[in-house]
């Protein structure tokens, strides 16, 4: 089965079963990456997201669900042809260049890609210099720079990237997320699984939160991490003043300093007019503000309260 490109995501998935053995690795999982989007994918370690990227690229065959890339059911080699894929761990053949191993690839994925375009794409990844060296000399951040520069060879409409920086320094992971939000810039569609929760912030349009082989909570950046808080520094608190604080959200203190939840009463986010007013209010109530800092939960945050409390996933 085909669609047009304009009437199908880059990558959807409905229903996604898979057992081994006894144990259901993945269980009703149900996403879509929508063509030009970042959509990060993250999880503790036995979650399942290395199992459920190796469904949707057909390289295991689910119990029951249903996904397509790129407008073709993931079964079909014709769904593959415009995939770019980089694996959680991977060998490279020790004997060959860097040159070669792209070239290869290139003739595996039947594109036509230029010598001047593959080396190009080394270059992309920083390995130009590296190129005519053979991979057996490689650290593991150069074997996982050339990772990257398979995955992105054949000018996908789709990259799926698994655990892309997790042998590379700093300098790497900033060159990654480089390469993210240009594909992105090119309308490429991007599925990144990764560890670093801070890289995945900086880069992704969306989440897809895994626990237990099921998704415990998705959505955009904003819909996740939409309760902010407010940081306040106040001497001369009377219960005015405490009451006044109250009427926004929760309060936390620790001597001098009050920490305001929102988005749990009438106020979601910490707007200029509601810090403003507010801090009118307290210092008509008496209060004196030495401090006001507007702040919003973490992805991380996020993540470990979902974790810890699934049943407040959709809260």
């Amino acid at each position: 089965m085909t669609l047009s490109a304009t009437a199908t995501p880059a990558l959807w998935c409905y229903g996604l079963h898979k057992k081994y053995g006894a144990r259901q690795a993945v269980g009703e999982v149900s996403f879509a990456v929508e063509r030009g989007e970042v959509v990060g994918l993250l999880g503790p370690n036995g979650a399942g997201k290395t199992s459920v990227i190796k469904m949707l690229l057909g390289l295991v065959r689910p119990d029951r669900g249903e996904s397509m890339l790129l407008g073709h059911r993931s079964s079909v080699p014709e769904a593959r042809a415009r995939v770019g894929y980089l694996p959680e761990l991977f060998r490279y053949q020790p004997w060959l260049t860097a040159r070669e191993v792209l070239a290869l690839h290139v003739r595996l994925a039947g594109a036509r890609v230029t010598d001047v375009e593959q080396l190009d794409c080394l270059a992309l990844v920083g390995l130009a210099e590296r190129a005519g060296d053979r991979v057996g000399g490689f650290s593991k951040g150069m074997q996982q720079r050339l990772g990257l520069a398979v995955a992105l060879v054949a000018r996908p409409e789709l990259v799926v990237l698994d655990e892309p920086t997790s042998a590379l320094d700093p300098v790497g992971r900033v060159d990654v997320r480089d390469i993210v939000l240009d594909l992105r810039t090119r309308g490429v569609a991007v599925l990144l699984n990764s560890h670093l929760i801070g890289e995945v912030e900086r880069v992704c349009d969306r989440v897809v939160i895994l626990d237990q082989g099921r998704v415990a909570a998705s959505g955009t950046l904003d819909e996740l991490l939409g309760q902010s808080e407010l940081r306040l520094e106040l001497t001369g608190v009377t219960d005015a003043v405490h009451a006044r604080l109250a009427r926004v959200g929760h309060v936390e203190r620790s001597g001098d300093r009050y920490v305001v939840a929102l988005g749990t009463r009438a106020e979601p986010a910490a707007t200029p007019d509601l810090v403003a007013e507010l801090v009118a209010d307290l210092v008509r109530a008496g209060a004196r503000v030495h401090a006001v800092e507007p702040a919003r939960i973490t992805l991380e945050e996020r993540l470990l309260g979902i974790l810890r409390d699934p049943a407040g996933a959709d809260s």
